[in-house]
């Protein structure tokens, strides 16, 4: 199948072998590529991904598959938003190429391999979602060999699957170097979202303090609080605001997510948090 052209402004490859060839022609002509895998509904966080990566190559791939593997059975895989059209006309004259195969050309009949991680996968999000991080890992894979990118780039609003994908990238010697994105925040410091239009006016008002709890506990715990009495005053006030539920909110090592031994950091650290208000799970993080 050929580079889909008439659709959109932008070319778009369908399966593999489209992609595949596309990338072989750059290459032919001395050219680096970036690849910025996303699951569509495009924001300007995802945007400010794709500006990153022409910065550091000469052509840009962004993927738009919603990847089935990385939700649980009560996740919003059906409603998760799908609207690539106006997608494509986000990365008019930012991108080079979309690459938008379907599950069947991801996930083949006798599709049977799982990429699964220990450590860095298993607190946070691997306490609460146990089976996302195999389904981010195995597509992530997929992904980076299909296309072979010189670099790959991701936000740094999902911290801990940037850590998970860097380690399983250096555990594979996959040569694909990976590159994270400054969180892009709404004016009251909300972090951008594909979910976030799931939110009711009241919703949105709660979610923008989120970021603002997160900052004061990290400073807290900058300035010599211990981390879980930080984190539990910190808990409180998210509650307080009307979320239903409170996943975590943690003080770990930035690079492993292992907890600190002594309830004060003694490396380079991150807050995390997810929470639920309404029916829309919202993380966030910043560094300490």
């Amino acid at each position: 199948m050929p580079l889909d052209t008439k659709s959109y402004e932008i070319p778009v490859a369908r399966s593999a072998a489209d992609l595949r060839e596309a990338v072989a022609a750059w290459r032919a002509e001395g050219l680096s590529v970036a690849l910025v895998p996303t699951m569509g509904a495009l924001h300007e966080g995802h945007l400010s991904l794709v500006d990153l990566a022409r910065k550091n190559a000469d052509r840009t791939i962004v993927s738009i598959f919603v990847n089935p593997t990385q939700f649980a059975p009560n996740e919003d895989f059906s409603a998760y938003p799908r609207t690539e059209a106006a997608d494509a006309a986000k990365l008019e004259g930012k991108a080079d190429l979309i690459f938008a195969p379907n599950a069947e050309d991801m996930y083949p009949e006798g599709f049977s391999t799982t990429i699964s991680l220990t450590g860095v996968s298993e607190p946070l999000e691997g306490t609460f979602r146990p089976t996302h991080f195999a389904g981010v890992a195995t597509v992530v894979a997929k992904l980076i060999l299909r296309a072979m990118p010189d670099i790959a780039i991701f936000g740094e609003k999902d911290w801990q699957q940037l850590m998970v994908i860097r380690r399983m990238v250096a555990d594979l010697d996959i040569p694909t170097k990976i590159l994270g994105g400054p969180i892009v925040r709404e004016p009251d410091g909300l972090a951008l979202s594909s979910r976030n239009v799931y939110l009711s006016p009241e919703e949105r008002k709660a979610a923008g303090q989120l970021n603002v709890i997160l900052r004061e506990t990290a400073a807290s715990v900058a300035n010599g609080a211990p981390i879980s009495e930080a984190t539990a005053k910190g808990g409180k006030r998210i509650l307080a605001l009307g979320f239903e539920k409170l996943d975590y909110l943690e003080v770990r090592d930035a690079a492993s997510l292992a907890p600190f031994p002594n309830d004060r950091p003694t490396a380079p650290a991150r807050i995390l948090v997810a929470a639920k208000i309404g029916k829309t799970r919202l993380i966030d993080n910043m560094p300490v």
